[in-house]
């Protein structure tokens, strides 16, 4: 053979080698379906993706899915698994559902919500107007933030949603804390098939009393002998700009830090987690720290003495390769000016 030839053989085999790697890479088994939930009797798996501890939010309740509407979503944290499972194709979604619906009853969980597109129950009835049955207004509410893309099509889950979908929400409760079973079945054609979307979230008890709170005298303090200091007591709704409301103790100090120091001038800065994209990290916690001077504003302190910045990911105080990593980074900052 001539070494020209012999060398697009082997190019041909070494591309043959990669395919065949990344097809396998897409459905890489754990070592067993999750315990508490399994598997629908003759489903393939055919994705699968861990994350030791994560924030998701799970749809609990019927929603409007007109104008735009989305679900107010139940937000859990813990050890979240995700499976992607190719269902038979002579099985319905109703019959798949009603055998996850009883087989997690008889493994202690209580069934929070359950739906189905096509009988419309998975939405809130609009007075006067007919009812849609679309299913992809579920599967977006569905897919939107969290679901990344599994599975040898590697396509969002949304796009399984194609002729109808199902849903159910079961939860169990014990010693070792609460476990969550979000379970999505897709109706899309005969060609791409039916297919199951489980979310599995093992929350456990938060350890309490871990965020030191910081009053006006230690942030005085920190200011005159650093020149900055960090703050852990504000916090946000998930990737938005919306402080909760435990947060207030910490604003009051904020508050009362201003008025008792009226030549005091500070940059308050944004800082995220490494979690997500630099340029919506960047934005997201310029939004943040607007909205700490927003409040201070509405108490009463001159808007001129702030300045704000974002620094999304990029000062990091911690590695990002733990919860408890960046849940440090997480933080605003006041800097003296």
């Amino acid at each position: 053979m001539k070494q020209s030839a012999l060398m697009v053989l082997l190019a041909r085999l070494a591309a043959g080698a990669l395919f065949s790697a990344a097809a396998g890479s897409f459905a890489a088994e754990p070592a067993k379906d999750n315990p508490l939930v399994g598997r629908y009797e003759g489903s393939v798996l055919d994705g699968y993706k861990a994350a030791a501890y994560d924030e998701v939010g799970l749809i609990k309740e019927p929603f409007q899915n007109w104008g735009g509407g989305k679900p107010d979503l139940l937000k859990v944290e813990g050890k979240v698994t995700l499976y992607l499972y190719r269902l038979p194709k002579e099985r319905s979604l109703l019959e798949v559902q009603r055998n996850y619906e009883s087989s997690l009853k008889a493994k202690g969980f209580e069934i929070v919500f359950s739906c189905g597109t096509a009988n419309g129950s998975c939405y809130k009835p609009r007075d006067g107007s007919v009812d849609t049955t679309t299913p992809y207004d579920f599967a977006l509410a569905f897919d939107q933030p969290e679901w990344p893309r599994l599975g040898s099509r590697g396509d969002y889950a949304r796009n399984y949603f194609a002729v109808s979908g199902r849903y159910l929400l079961a939860r169990k409760t014990g010693p070792s804390g609460t476990v969550y079973a979000s379970i999505a079945l897709a109706e899309h054609n005969a060609e791409v098939g039916n297919h199951a979307f489980v979310r599995v979230v093992e929350s456990k008890a938060m350890e309490e009393n871990k965020i030191v709170f910081l009053d006006a005298t230690a942030m005085q303090k920190s200011l005159a002998e650093t020149g900055r200091v960090n703050l852990y007591g504000i916090l946000f709704d998930l990737d938005k700009d919306v402080i909760r409301p435990e947060s207030q103790p910490t604003l009051d100090e904020m508050t009362k830090l201003m008025r008792n120091n009226p030549p005091l001038k500070l940059s308050v800065v944004g800082h995220t987690d490494a979690q997500g994209e630099a340029k919506h990290n960047d934005d997201l916690s310029k939004r943040r720290a607007l909205a700490v001077i927003s409040v201070l504003v509405k108490a009463g302190v001159d808007p001129r003495r702030f300045t704000t910045r974002g620094a999304g990911a990029s000062e990091p105080v911690a590695p990002n390769d733990s919860e408890a990593g960046r849940a440090k980074n997480r933080r605003v900052e006041l800097i003296r000016l």
